[in-house]
């Protein structure tokens, strides 16, 4: 028998030889976090500097961004350098650290979108009251709701894994992941399996339900109202739908692949889509927000061009 003691590193099993081709994958994996930490790089500054971005939306966004930047850190350094290792292992306290990183991204990006549905909401259907309901006190409440819990909730998942006795420590993935080490426990998990349900319906159930409580209302409001009412909602709701989508995709794959047996799933299939909620949504969002609102458009062009564009 193994004891958490004695395990001072975990293999990471789903790893396999590319042979040349791993300087390929090197390549395009650094390829995409070089653009994801640009793209969210450039927006945060967009907002931050541009005094007419300095609006409740804006400030969700960038809490997103910086979420991304956060999530796809915990993941692209490490994935790096496994592409060119022969023995893909990594350190227990490295694993449970970058535990809390994934988890901990995942629970903050839910509960954005989650305030940014809210916050849609009061635009849309409160728009005469939305200045007194959405303070700039509020938004600084709202965000800290965003972080602190989240991360509060993930801290405490770590306590009830790092005592565990393990049988083993082959994890069947490309990075580490809090139910696969309890798999590996030699004793009884209830504690961790009922911690892990409560966590589940903090992070995802609870944002779900306030999301789609209030895109009800949203719609409702949009087939009762004008035509004007009916585009600035698609136009302000677009966006966050397809935020939603993407990284609801993701992180609901994760969930089923972590409880569930994928084995006759193909490796390479498992492997990206275990990869997608932290790669997808930080090299998403900040392309579709870039994109679809205009004023970003304006001011990211404007800092592009060396323009005065912060006033």
């Amino acid at each position: 028998m193994v004891n958490s003691t004695q395990v001072t590193y975990f293999t990471l099993a789903a790893y396999f030889d590319t042979g040349l081709f791993k300087y390929f994958c090197f390549m395009i994996v650094m390829s995409l976090y070089a653009f994801i930490v640009f793209a969210n790089v450039l927006l945060i500054v967009v907002i931050c500097m541009n005094r007419s971005l300095h609006e409740p939306m804006y400030f969700f966004l960038c809490s997103l961004f910086v979420n991304g930047l956060y999530g796809s850190t915990g993941l692209f350094p490490f994935l790096l350098v496994q592409i060119f290792s022969d023995i893909h292992t990594i350190s227990a306290p490295f694993c449970f650290l970058q535990i809390f990183c994934v988890y901990s991204y995942g629970s903050v990006e839910f509960l954005n979108l989650a305030i940014m549905s809210y916050d849609r909401y009061l635009a849309i259907c409160c728009p005469l009251q939305y200045n007194t309901l959405m303070t700039s006190n509020k938004v600084a409440i709202y965000i800290a709701v965003i972080w602190l819990p989240p991360i509060l909730v993930n801290f405490f998942t770590l306590p009830l894994i790092v005592p565990l006795q393990l049988c083993g420590n082959i994890i069947n993935k490309v990075y580490c992941d809090n139910h696969s080490i309890v798999k590996l426990a030699c004793y009884d998990t209830t504690v961790n399996n009922i911690y892990g349900l409560f966590v589940s319906a903090f992070s995802v159930f609870g944002p779900l339900i306030l999301i789609i409580y209030t895109y009800m209302i949203i719609f409702k409001v949009c087939f009762s109202g004008s035509k004007q009412t009916r585009q600035k909602a698609i136009s302000t709701c677009t966006p966050h739908l397809a935020s939603l989508l993407n990284f609801s995709f993701g992180a609901c794959f994760e969930i089923l692949q972590s409880r569930f047996n994928m084995n006759n799933v193909p490796n390479l299939l498992r492997i990206f889509l275990s990869l997608y909620f932290l790669t997808c949504p930080p090299l998403f969002n900040p392309v579709m927000y870039g994109l679809n609102l205009s004023k970003i458009r304006v001011a990211c062009k404007s800092l592009i061009l060396n323009e005065h564009y912060w006033h």
